[in-house]
């Protein structure tokens, strides 16, 4: 059962973080006096992987240290590796996101091209990740696609944060992954809608002109007064906390909040485009 895994890109920091686990698991078998073939045998992985994973060139599963651990009798001493492990799994870029979303008590996010990640059921997730180019393996497919859904727990988080999505209409016609899969994504949403702290809001495609036609907008804001945004159409994409460019993100949020139908407008809508689909 040689799992794909997950690859390491040593220029990240959270190399070392693995490569420390796999040489305490090293130890743990080596203090069981157990060969790499006879090891591998035992948890029912091949030895090629065994091998990488000890070295720090692959992340291991959760149910790789589960089962390690069950094999060399760790008493859940491998097993509570896991956290640190599914951190790692996820891109860099992606782990950054995450720690600010979890920190944030509003966010407001407008989309033009598609469902936003937040948003996003898995099954849409993986049929828009399948149309990146270059495409993804098979491991990149799996690590981007857990990276994105391990972003949903903001939706369990207590205090709850303020969510705003403004998406626009193509968004909710776009078939990715085919009617079925635009089907239960539509039904996403408005169960997402219809929480307390969540707006769901559509921009009409006939609707004349507002200044989100550069692209994506995030804003996200803390607790202590700090925030940090990013635009597609502005600042070279780069996520940007100075006021003052903060304060053109939102201004140009504010306006398209404003002119895109209200949440229950926008629910309605959904709804409608749902019977269509």
């Amino acid at each position: 059962m040689d799992e794909p895994g997950w690859d390491v890109d040593p220029s990240d920091e959270i190399s070392s973080v693995v490569e420390f686990v796999g040489r305490q698991l090293k130890l743990w078998r080596e203090a069981a006096e157990l060969r790499v073939a006879e090891f591998a045998e035992r948890v029912g992985y091949g030895e090629d992987l065994v091998r990488k994973i000890e070295r720090g060139a692959r992340i291991p599963r959760p149910e790789y240290l589960d089962k390690v651990d069950e094999v060399l009798g760790a008493g859940g001493r491998i097993s509570g590796m896991k956290k640190e492990m599914r951190e790692a799994r996820y891109p860099k870029r992606v782990r950054e996101l995450a720690k600010l979303e979890e920190r944030a008590v509003e966010v407001s996010l407008y989309s033009n091209h598609n469902i936003h990640g937040l948003l996003q059921t898995e099954e849409y997730a993986r049929a828009l990740l399948g149309t990146w180019r270059p495409a993804l393996s098979g491991g990149e497919m799996e690590r981007a696609l857990a990276a994105r859904m391990a972003r949903h727990s903001i939706f369990d988080r207590t205090p709850a944060p303020d969510l705003s999505f403004v998406q626009e209409e193509v968004t909710l016609r776009r078939p990715i992954g085919g009617r079925m899969v635009l089907h239960r994504q539509l039904e996403r949403l408005l169960e997402v809608g219809k929480l307390r702290n969540v707006a769901v809001q559509v921009m009409p495609t006939d609707h004349e002109g507002h200044p989100g036609t550069a692209g994506l907008i995030e804003v996200l804001k803390f607790g202590d007064g700090t925030a940090v945004g990013r635009s597609d159409g502005a600042f070279n994409s780069r996520p940007v906390s100075d006021l003052k460019q903060l304060r053109i993100l939102e201004l140009r949020y504010g306006i398209i909040r404003a002119e895109a139908l209200s949440p229950r407008e926008s629910l309605a809508f959904i709804e409608q485009v749902l019977g269509e689909t």
